[in-house]
């Protein structure tokens, strides 16, 4: 394993894009699952294939589309011999999807990009160094820019300016320590022995097997993150998967299906692996007592409130320790709507609304 954390300089964006001469390049294979992103298609794959520095193949996926989006892939693969397209008979999914695109990478890394996203230029070159500059490291990723729906999109701007790596164990425990993943998808890319080692995603895991992907890797390889450029473009619309819109139970489920799949499969390989499956767990207890407390504080949903309880309670048993709780039992004790009005709950609110956009700010420029 790398030194824990390790910051290492960063080439000039002139280096990033020079022309190797004839030094082989690095392959990339790039899977792009498609369903009904017809109009996305083409710039999807423009961002792919404009990519310098290295040499891509990509798969398109086609799983049973109801619009053009066949037409398209059949179109765009006629005019380069990167493209390789498929047909699904039947709507298979997302995760089986992916799966398949797995089973075809033959490139030394691989890509899992989504036809609504895209990457931005360079961004496949600045990672693929990194792993061919760090042989532990297995996967790479870096900041996502949004483009929301009915906006143009965002206009990519900043230097690479360096890389940080973290031990697979501790890249691990920041995760259970924040109980969601860092990172959207489309700017993730994989060393495909890596990948291999750990197989595919967990479809028991369907809206979080991307944080369950991204700790299965963190078990047997180091986690590096690209500081200063944007490496992809991910897309929010109605069509995208937003997991935290289909309320707070289900999200917290399938938080903790992602942590539950990956200690099950992976504590063995683990340092102190029980302490870790403990924070995630303690993790998701507070996030969960929390929402029950701002439940209270709107005056609605007591069942939600019991339900929260009960799952915070459920997988952490002891749940009447956290301050979580202490301040739950005291909204109650107050009464539903008024509680509110506590002053010290209004502080409490503020801080925790600092705490998240504190915690946005360092995911944006640190990465966790």
């Amino acid at each position: 394993m790398l030194p824990t954390a390790a910051e290492t300089p960063t080439p000039s964006d002139a280096d990033t894009l020079r022309d190797p001469g004839g030094v082989t390049l690095p392959s990339v294979s790039v899977i792009v699952p498609c369903y009904n992103y017809g109009h996305f298609l083409e710039g999807c794959l423009s961002s792919v294939l404009a990519q310098e520095g290295v040499e891509v193949s990509v798969l398109v996926i086609d799983d049973r589309s109801t619009d053009d989006s066949p037409e398209v892939a059949r179109r765009l693969a006629r005019q380069d011999d990167r493209i390789e397209f498929r047909a699904h008979r039947e709507n298979m999914g997302l995760i089986p999807t992916a799966n398949e695109g797995l089973e075809w990478a033959r490139g030394e890394y691989v890509v899992l990009l989504s036809a609504d996203d895209l990457l931005v230029p360079g961004s496949l070159y600045r990672a693929t160094t990194v792993m061919t500059e760090h042989a532990n490291v297995g996967l790479v990723y870096g900041r996502s820019l949004f483009a929301r729906e009915s906006r143009p999109l965002p206009k990519f701007s900043g230097k690479w300016r360096s890389t940080k790596v973290w031990s697979g164990t501790d890249w691990v425990r920041l995760r259970c320590r924040s109980g969601h993943s860092c990172i959207s998808s489309p700017e993730a890319v994989v060393r495909t022995s890596v990948q291999l080692a750990v197989g595919g995603y967990d479809q028991a895991c369907y809206h979080t097997s991307d944080l369950n992907m991204w700790l299965r890797i963190a078990a047997v390889a180091d986690i590096a993150h690209i500081r200063g450029a944007p490496q992809a473009i991910y897309r929010i619309h109605a069509g995208s998967m937003l997991r935290s819109q289909e309320g707070p139970m289900i999200d917290l489920r399938e938080r903790r299906a992602a942590f539950d799949s990956f200690f099950a499969i992976c504590a063995s390989k683990l340092e102190e692996s029980d302490r870790l499956q403990a924070l995630a767990s303690r993790t998701l207890a507070r996030q969960a007592l929390w929402r029950a407390s701002r439940q209270v504080d709107r005056g609605v949903e007591e069942d939600l409130v019991e339900e929260l309880t009960n799952f915070a309670f459920d997988i952490y048993p002891d749940s009447r320790h956290l301050h979580e709780w202490r301040g739950l039992r005291l909204r109650r004790w107050i009464g539903a709507g008024r509680s509110l009005l506590f002053p010290p709950f209004i502080i409490t609110g503020a801080a925790h609304r600092l705490r998240h956009h504190a915690n946005w700010m360092r995911l944006r420029f640190r990465g966790v």
